[in-house]
């Protein structure tokens, strides 16, 4: 069941919620990743995420597929691309299981796997106008860039 997307759109964190939901399930974990206002000691004004969005929505199902496989659960997780502005949601993921345990695990299997994986690109824009590429991984090396 799981689901997973890049979108412009902002995150509906309900229909995430419900599209892991199940009668069965007694847990339900919600994670939802925002702009902070903040890094490095710098403060930021707002982030700008850009994606090749095929390629992502690939890896961001990998991640998702993996993190179902062997836990009794569902998950879906969404990552917006755009401009955003501080407080906005940039990540999105839902887990729900029978049991809290999986649910989390789950959650956070996706959540370090997508830091480390996704072909998502980060570019910060500071209170004091200017801008800078945030270091991630490089999708093809698994290094980290800057």
């Amino acid at each position: 069941m799981a689901f997973a997307a890049i979108t412009p759109d902002p995150i509906d964190t309900a229909a995430l919620l419900a599209s892991v939901s199940a009668p069965g399930h007694g847990a339900v974990v919600l994670f939802v990743g925002t702009v902070r206002d903040h890094n490095d000691g710098r403060p930021v004004r707002g982030m700008r995420y850009d994606a090749y969005v095929a390629m992502a929505e690939r890896v961001l199902t990998e991640i998702v597929e993996e993190a179902e496989a062997g836990r009794e659960c569902s998950v879906a997780a969404v990552h917006r691309i755009g401009e955003l502005d501080i407080g906005e949601a940039s990540v999105a993921i839902g887990a729900a299981s029978a049991h809290r345990a999986d649910a989390y695990e789950a959650s956070r299997y996706v959540i370090e796997e997508l830091k480390r994986r996704l072909p998502v690109w980060k570019h910060e824009h500071y209170i004091d106008g200017e801008s800078a590429w945030v270091a991630g991984v490089d999708p093809l090396k698994g290094s980290v860039h800057g």
